[in-house]
């Protein structure tokens, strides 16, 4: 009976799983749009990628080769640098039983800003991770050779992390050689800081991202600067007779010091939350998180989290889309309970909700000027009490939510892997945040959400032959706006619309992406960020009301009889299709003579070309009279016909 009952409900999701996901309106293959590609031949991994916005260099880590290119168009290579394994490390690679060909390389890892004339640089180095600096006018390694244990993984196949803030490496990744001690650290020369190495801080997580959140110079409570973290770890709080994954959202403060005697050279503001990307009236849970992009811009009131997550047994083929405010995580952090060990174990739960008091300062917290007003200047100065409250509980009991309290978009038959957000203003006004979404195929959506529900605007073939996108950017110049997508054969560049490639008014309107707006002077659909000032009478609905396009001002008859315009007895009518197009017809009516021309011209700006119709009205003596009068009846009773159908779907309306 449990047996059926396991079906059954599989059965259940399996049928909801299939109705979930917007469709892409249009699918580009590879070949039908421009795109720009990099790779060189007996080079593989192109999966670290670094863009310097102010130098339009983009930066990129691939095996044992590290390259900067023209980011404008990254086919023109600008510099290039070897970083090769000796022989005598891929020789003692080998003896431990890992493959020389393959796992004994040097993977770049790490590729962080420094500052303007360095970059600060990792690679795994067959099972001996190494770091160095790399100059950027002479395009050589400084030769450091520093231990990149606990800033860089050993094995190329291990997750890893890293974001540079004010010139030290934060990172997560694994700190030995087999991948069992995982690791949260802050490389620096005054004030170096680790994780405990223990399960309840860090149990197999699998890290995604890493970004600062800066505080608000505007505010006045003297708030630090925070690293936010996301990985899937397994479950702490529940033990099943397999592992249960769970996404997990941790933090930490710049500041932070470390504790004096209790947590020394450890973090005293490390904590981890659950980030919550459910559809709980369908029982559809995402608990693995595959990537995230953090959504800073002036027209936000607070930075978005946009993360795309999976279900642990993706038997369906779901991804999801949840987007969390800052403030909620920052809610739950500051304000939400702890966890603690069971002290009893009840059946598969092994940690609980926390209800007895908690210390003061309290645990976790940065330093902010309530801190301080108490003299605790500096972690240094926290209380033991507090530091050994938050080594015991670095987990909390509240969970993060996502706006809306479910997913921005569920799809079918895809496994998302990366995510980038822009913030794009239509003509209207309105502010879209657009998604690009990377795909284990190697595709990318580009979607937004708008009044009626979420709209994919197109699905592009980023490479040929159907490879997962390991790696996403999105490049933020007005004007200059690209994507960069990174695979293991090589790297694409994308612009992030394409217009031009909507012929009618129509199409370019129904497309309802932002970027995109019928210029009618031109007939053309064209890019409105690339254009120098906006004017009034572009066409542009992301409601995908395509009306504007059919208008006076936008399409119209010109009856010519002997050449001369007519004005009279003239009679149009138009309607507009389910799939989009316009169903237009025109008829005059004249005393028709002898040796008459009627020249009839549909002069469209939803279209670059012209209709015409020559209809001659000759003598009596003309051979095919009673012919052309035969036509002549039939295409009158046409007219006739179509008339009394226009009058019959105006009653159905």
């Amino acid at each position: 009976m449990a047996l059926c009952t396991f079906y059954a409900v599989w059965g259940l999701v399996l049928e909801v799983a299939i109705a979930f996901g917007p469709v892409p309106r249009i699918t580009w293959e590879h070949k039908e749009v421009q795109l720009i590609h990099f790779n060189e031949s007996k080079v593989s991994n192109y999966s670290t990628l670094l863009l310097s916005e102010d130098k339009n260099v983009l930066y990129v880590g691939a095996r044992e080769v590290i390259f900067a290119l023209n980011a404008v168009n990254i086919a023109e290579k600008q510099h290039e640098l070897h970083w090769k394994v000796t022989e005598d490390k891929r020789t003692k690679c080998a003896v431990k039983g890992k493959s020389e060909q393959t796992e004994c390389r040097n993977y770049v890892r790490v590729l962080q800003q420094l500052n303007d004339t360095f970059l600060y640089v990792c690679g795994t180095n067959a099972f001996q991770p190494t770091c160095d600096y790399l100059n950027l006018i002479s395009f050589e390694l400084g030769g450091k050779n520093e231990d990149g244990k606990g800033r860089c993984p050993f094995d190329p196949a291990q997750s890893y992390t890293s974001v540079m803030v004010d010139e030290e490496l934060y990172s997560g990744t694994s700190y030995n050689f087999l991948g069992s001690e995982p690791i949260i650290s802050r490389h620096s020369h005054q004030s170096p800081l680790r994780t405990e190495y223990a399960i309840p801080w860090l149990n197999e997580p699998n890290f995604v991202f890493a970004d600062v959140i800066r505080a608000d110079p505007n505010s006045t409570d003297g708030e630090d600067d925070k690293i936010y973290f996301f990985f899937t770890e397994v479950s702490v709080e529940y033990e099943f007779v397999g592992k249960l994954m769970i996404p997990r959202i941790a933090r930490v403060c710049k500041r932070d010091q470390g504790g004096l005697r209790t947590l020394q050279k450890k973090w005293t503001s490390f904590l981890k939350a659950r980030l919550i990307c459910t559809i709980p009236d369908k029982n559809l849970i995402f608990n693995v998180i595959n990537d995230v992009f953090i959504l800073k811009s002036p027209t936000l009131k607070e930075p978005v989290i946009y993360g795309v997550f999976t279900p642990q047994l993706n038997n369906v083929g779901l991804s999801a889309v949840c987007a969390y405010n800052h403030s909620t995580v920052e809610e739950v952090f500051s304000k939400g309970k702890y966890m603690q060990s069971a002290t009893v174990e009840q059946s598969h739960t092994k940690w609980v909700r926390y209800n007895g008091e908690i210390p003061n300062p309290r645990p976790g917290a940065c330093i902010n000027n309530e801190a301080r007003a108490s003299n605790y200047m500096s972690s240094l100065n926290l209380p033991d009490k507090t530091l050994q409250f938050v080594k015991d509980h670095p987990l909390m009991d509240d969970s993060v939510t996502p706006m809306g309290d479910r997913p921005r978009l569920v799809k079918r038959d895809v496994k998302y892997t990366q995510i980038v957000v822009d913030r794009v203003r239509a003509l209207n006004g309105t502010i879209y945040d657009v998604m690009f979404i990377g795909t284990d195929q190697g595709a990318l959506h580009k979607a937004i959400s708008y009044e009626n529900g979420m709209h994919i605007i197109e699905e592009t073939q980023l490479f040929p032959n159907f490879e997962p996108v390991q790696t996403l950017l999105l490049s933020s110049k007005t004007g200059r706006k690209y994507l960069f997508a990174g695979s293991n054969s090589g790297v694409v560049q994308s612009p992030v619309a394409f217009c031009d490639k909507y012929t009618t008014c129509v199409d370019c309107v129904l497309a309802r992406d932002p970027y995109c707006a019928w210029k009618p002077l031109e007939a053309s659909c064209i890019d409105i960020f690339k254009e120098g000032e906006m004017e009034r009478n572009w066409i542009q609905n992301i409601g995908g009301d395509a009306s504007s396009c059919s208008g006076p001002d936008n399409s119209y008859f010109v009856w010519k009889k002997n050449r001369q315009k007519m004005k009279a007895c003239i009679t149009e009518q138009s309607h507009m299709l389910l799939d989009g197009r316009v169903h237009v017809l025109s008829w005059v009516k004249d005393s028709v003579s002898e040796n008459t021309e009627y020249r009839c011209s549909f002069i469209s700006k939803a279209g670059n070309a012209t209709s015409k119709v020559l209809i001659t009205v000759e003598d009596e003596d003309s051979t095919g009279q009673d012919a052309w009068t035969k036509e002549f009846d039939t295409w009158r009773s046409a007219i006739s016909e179509h008339d009394k159908m226009m009058q019959n779907w105006r009653k159905t309306w």
